[in-house]
Formats: C-alpha cells, sequence, structure tokens
C-alpha cells in the first residue's frame, strides 16, 4: 500500500513512478525460521503456565516479567520462536509487537536454534588484541562452522561476541554465559572438544556449566540446584590496580580537594 500523502516522481519519459515501502521481499521475520513452532501443544502450554505464574506472581507490575519470561520459552525452544512469543503475549497481556521489541533488542536472546552450549569468543578491542579474533578463526576451522552456526551434533553453536567486561581477563570465551578466562588458541581447542564429548570442564568463574535451556530456566528466575564450587569473588588481575594504589600510597582526592 502506497503512503497516501506519497507524491509520486517522473522518470525521463513523463511516467510516474511508484516506491514500494516496507522491507525487501526476501527480508525474513527476524523470529520466524524453519521448523520454529507457531505455537504451543497443549501439554507444553500448561507446563510452561505453571513456571510463568511462579514467575509473574514476583512482580508489582506483571508487565515487568517479560524479560524472566523470555528467558522461559527459549528453555523450551532453544531460542524465541513465534510460539513462545505469544505465549509471552498472552500471560502478561502485551501485544506481539511490544513482545518481540523487546526479545530483538537483548542479545542474550536467541533468534534461531542454539546447540546445548552457546560458545561466545569475545572479539571486542582487548580481546581481539591479545588473541580473540585468532581464537574466533581457530574455533571455526576447528568445528567446521561459522558465526552463529551449530555443529551437526547439536552440541555447539559459535558466535562471536561484544565486551563482557572481563577485559583483566582477555581473551575471554563465554559458554552458555559463564567464564573461560585467559584463552589460547590450543585451550580453545580443548574447551570445545571436552564440551562435545560431555566431560564439562569448569568454568574460570562462576557455577559448573549446565546446558543452554538449564542455563535459561536459571535466568527466567527458576531454581539454580549447581553446587557452589567456590568460584566466586574477583581475581588477582581485577584488583592488581588497587593493591598498587594501597602500597604507592594512593587515594581519590577528598571532596573539595584541588579546587
Amino acid at each position: 500500500m502506497t503512503d497516501p500523502g506519497f507524491k509520486p516522481d517522473a522518470d525521463d519519459s513523463g511516467e510516474r513512478v511508484f516506491i514500494r515501502l516496507g522491507p525487501p521481499p526476501e527480508e525474513p521475520n527476524q523470529f520466524v525460521v524453519e521448523g520454529a513452532p507457531q505455537s504451543y501443544s497443549p501439554e507444553v502450554r500448561a507446563r510452561l503456565e505453571v513456571d510463568a505464574k511462579e514467575i509473574i506472581r514476583r512482580y508489582p507490575n506483571k508487565r515487568s516479567a517479560l524479560l524472566p519470561l523470555l528467558h522461559l520459552v527459549q528453555s523450551e525452544d532453544s531460542c524465541v520462536t513465534p510460539a513462545g512469543l505469544e505465549f509471552c503475549g498472552e500471560q502478561l497481556d502485551l501485544t506481539g509487537a511490544e513482545v518481540s521489541a523487546v526479545a530483538s533488542f537483548y542479545t542474550m536472546y536467541r533468534r534461531c536454534p542454539t546447540g546445548d552450549y552457546l560458545v561466545g569468543v569475545c572479539t571486542n578491542t582487548l580481546c581481539a588484541v591479545m588473541g580473540g579474533d585468532a581464537i574466533f578463526e581457530t574455533l571455526k576451522e576447528h568445528l567446521g562452522i561459522g558465526n552463529d552456526e551449530t555443529t551437526s551434533d547439536g552440541t555447539i553453536t559459535l558466535q562471536h561476541i561484544e565486551c563482557n567486561a572481563a577485559c583483566d581477563f582477555a581473551p575471554v570465551i563465554m559458554v552458555n554465559w559463564e567464564f573461560f578466562d585467559n584463552q589460547t588458541q590450543e585451550s580453545a581447542r580443548q574447551l570445545v572438544d571436552a564440551l562435545r564429548s560431555g566431560n564439562l570442564p569448569s568454568p574460570t568463574r562462576g557455577a559448573p556449566l549446565c546446558t543452554l535451556r538449564e542455563t535459561s530456566r536459571i535466568l527466567a528466575g527458576l531454581p539454580d540446584r549447581r553446587p557452589d564450587q567456590g568460584q566466586g569473588g574477583v581475581g588477582e588481575a581485577t584488583v592488581a590496580g588497587l593493591r598498587v594504589a594501597k602500597e604507592l600510597g594512593m587515594h581519590a582526592p577528598a571532596s573539595g580537594e584541588g579546587q
């Protein structure tokens, strides 16, 4: 449909030229991929509704539960699908446009089916300089897949990611958003090989690894039953500057000092 306020130009022949508005025909809907469910079965819907009610009741305004509900439906499908968008909208009285606008803004919500382990290699400035770009290229060759592609066995999806605020441990790899610090090309190959063999390595920091679907349920706010292995807290690289400042007697200026 042409905008009623649109006034077509004329080409050299004097004929009017109409310009079709809207996305190009070849541009797909970002959440519609082959095989993506359009709706959930009654059994799946009933199961998800139990978890959704538990999540929604924590919020004075139920619309505030949208982010965790998106994680919930991602735990079902390994990505956000038309069925998941519809479910979230129905639970929160939101339109499809409102739900998809939020889901498309945050990169943690996947738009295509994802393997058990989402392996993200930071290629932002510092990680890249420290070897992140080389690690990413090494993993693409080692796994035989490109960016945002999944191995044939469905275990690993590889992607390059932006800064994860771990520059002091560069280069960093994230597996389902758990940190693997100070990586090299060789350690990265060993990491993905361990994931594919089922011999899950322990993250440098954080809780033990679990699958993407399990991680999504935890991010939705449902119980995290992983054991605490004492990997929390900051590392030496993070506090090195503070330690040196104390040794040199350096401190922030007091209020009004230097004015």
